[in-house]
């Protein structure tokens, strides 16, 4: 049991940042309209934030500092605040975003409006990431995330071959720049920059050393696969159920309606606890992640192992990046659709936030024999390069598609 539950961190970083509430609807929309076209972005995706996140592992179990605080160092505060403003923007906007996404799984269940659900929501939260520990909240919410396997069962009982839904480009109706509108923001959903900035400071949480490199790998290699896991079958169910009927998918009960249609009643509850568990640990990953980067940044102390009054300053960014989004949420804007901009400023500061973490996990004053080998400068160059296409292809995209519209 403990072996199993030391992949926890893992498993809640993934989920968060592979199936939160904007990549829960963008893969079900991008399933209903370009089939499984879109698989490649996934692994894509995987493949990276796994090169990334294992380099964040390795340098926090070998240092004991999470990767941030190194940046500064090495770096200078220069080169971190545009680390941080970027990233922070992000993170709160996204915060605001998964509130909204509880509310939205809480509105599905009850009938009542997510609006309603909002402060309720942000309250919750509040006193949990002020009161839980770090433990409690990792196991609890990254393993009831499982439950979205609900729709790799769903899949197998739609019994449609991947192969009627898979098909190179945009089909009939579609076009190149919706096409890759869909594929920058997937991308940009699966390297989510807050993912590594948590997943660091976690690690400094769990309290890894060298000793742990191997349970970090674990995280790492089994976590954030699983969550793309998770993520293809959402893009896999919608697929099944409305590609054939070139109907669009941009609601929750939408991406839904296939637990339902296979499983029924028991397949729907089942689907809307894992909405929840996943809406509410990616608001959880944000609101931890907006204290660790501001009190790391201005080296306050910070952190869950401290008593809250002894790192009063990192609970007070957490309630005020908690109040930004709730007041971001109560101008009505969808918080789907706020994700999907956040989605696209995410890829925007990709770039900002990857290569100083190439940086630091090349740097033996911090880990010695432990820095990267060639495979993780290989991934880590082509990434870099990857990454900062799609920053600078994500704003034309999203002013010519209009979102996505077409």
């Amino acid at each position: 049991m403990k072996r199993f539950l030391a992949v926890a961190l893992g498993i809640l970083t993934a989920i968060g940042g592979f199936v939160d509430i904007g990549d829960i609807v963008a893969n079900g929309e991008a399933g209903a309209r370009f089939g499984i076209a879109h698989v490649w972005v996934l692994v894509l995706g995987v493949i990276g934030i796994c090169a990334f996140a294992e380099m964040s592992g390795r340098v926090t179990a070998v240092s004991g500092r999470p990767v941030f605080d190194l940046v500064r160092e090495r770096l200078g505060p220069r080169v971190a605040l545009a680390n941080l403003g970027g990233s922070l923007l992000v993170t709160v906007l996204t915060l605001g975003a998964e509130i909204g996404g509880v509310g939205l799984a809480l509105q599905l269940a009850t009938s009542v409006s997510y609006l309603l659900w909002v402060p309720v929501v942000a309250f919750v939260l509040w006193v949990a990431l002020w009161r839980a520990k770090f433990s409690v909240l990792e196991n609890v919410f990254g393993l009831t995330g499982l439950a979205l396997i609900v729709f790799v069962i769903a899949y197998f009982r739609l019994g449609v071959s991947p192969g009627e839904l898979w098909h190179p480009g945009p089909p009939e109706g579609e076009d190149w720049g919706t096409y890759w509108f869909f594929a920058v923001a997937l991308f940009a959903s699966a390297l989510t920059p807050y993912e590594v900035f948590f997943f660091s400071s976690g690690a400094v949480e769990e309290r890894w050393t060298r000793k742990d490199l191997l349970t970090s790998r674990v995280n790492v290699f089994v976590g954030f696969p699983l969550g793309g896991l998770l993520a293809f079958a959402l893009m896999l169910t919608s697929a099944a159920v409305f590609h054939p009927l070139h109907t669009s998918v941009d609601t929750l009960s939408q991406v839904a309606m296939p637990a339902a249609v296979t499983l029924g009643k028991l397949g729907l509850a089942v689907a809307i606890l894992g909405f929840f568990a996943a809406t509410f640990g990616a608001a959880m990953e944000t609101g931890l992640s907006t204290g660790y980067t501001v009190a790391q940044y201005l080296g306050w102390n910070w952190g869950k192992l401290r008593k809250p009054r002894e790192a009063a300053r990192f609970h007070t960014v957490v309630i005020a990046g908690i109040l930004v989004g709730v007041a971001v949420l109560f101008t009505t804007i969808d918080p789907i659709q706020l994700t999907e901009y956040t989605l696209l400023f995410s890829a925007v500061a990709l770039p900002l936030t990857y290569l100083p973490i190439l940086v630091v996990a090349n740097d033996r004053g911090y880990l010695g024999d432990r820095v990267n080998g060639r495979l993780a400068n290989f991934l880590g160059v082509i990434y870099l390069v990857i990454v900062l296409a799609a920053a600078v292809a994500a704003i034309p995209l999203m002013v010519i598609t209009r979102m996505g519209a077409g």
